[in-house]
């Protein structure tokens, strides 16, 4: 869904914001962009140069953080993508003001984040007698500061599960004001939004989505430098 809301990118020059391992950075990769990525993390960045060693694809990846993005000059980008990062960012309206100053005029800024409505102080979901989803129960929806989650490698292969340990997920909760208003202070015109809901052949494949056909799980976010 998050590609199909980007569009198509063959061509153009591309930041990836916060890319990880680089899966998704290859993946534009492989539909045209020329691509570049960068990732907070050195262990990520040594994970996607391994990859990119073993299949070179011609992507340049570096160690940096979103909020600090000085290793580009102003408007060296046709285009800047994000995929499920920015939610962890400390300083999200920062990290917008350098991705827009290192955008050409025109460029896209398009990316994706657990839905800011929907996806925090989860309480419970709600379930009709034939085992449907028809809501979900929240917290408090005004909340600040970082807040941390414990997770596990639940998809791990079955004979490397035992030894996989629980690692500390780090993330900001942001109301959907918080991140579409410094889109507009910074000076990109937000042209589409989008909440993308589960087809019912996805949910056959991973059982895990059905209950996304009632709440949606991420935000999609679509802007132009002007």
């Amino acid at each position: 869904a998050f590609f199909a809301f980007v569009g198509d990118l063959s061509g153009q020059y591309v930041l990836d914001v916060g890319c990880g391992e680089g899966y998704n950075t290859r993946l534009f990769s492989q539909r045209g962009a020329r691509m570049v990525g960068i990732d907070i993390s050195t262990k990520m960045i040594e994970a996607a140069r391994a990859e990119e060693a073993r299949q070179p694809m011609g992507i340049r990846y570096e160690v940096a953080s979103m909020n600090d993005l000085s290793l580009f000059e102003d408007e060296t980008f046709d285009a800047c993508v994000s995929t499920m990062a920015l939610m962890d960012c400390a300083d999200y309206a920062g990290a917008v003001r350098d991705i827009h100053r290192v955008l050409r005029p025109g460029g896209l800024f398009a990316y994706n984040v657990c839905h800011p409505c929907f996806t925090y102080e989860i309480r419970d979901w709600d379930y009709d007698h034939d085992g449907e989803c028809i809501g979900v129960r929240l917290g408090v929806y005004f909340q600040e500061g970082a807040y941390e989650e414990q997770w596990w490698f639940g998809a791990a292969p079955e004979d490397e599960k035992a030894a996989t340990e629980p690692f500390t997920v780090l993330y900001f909760h942001r109301t959907l004001a918080e991140f579409v208003n410094p889109l507009c202070e910074a000076g990109f015109r937000i042209e589409e939004i989008a909440e993308p809901r589960p087809t019912d052949e996805a949910c056959e494949q991973d059982p895990r989505l059905k209950k996304h056909q009632a709440v949606p799980q991420t935000l999609c976010v679509r802007g132009r430098k002007g």
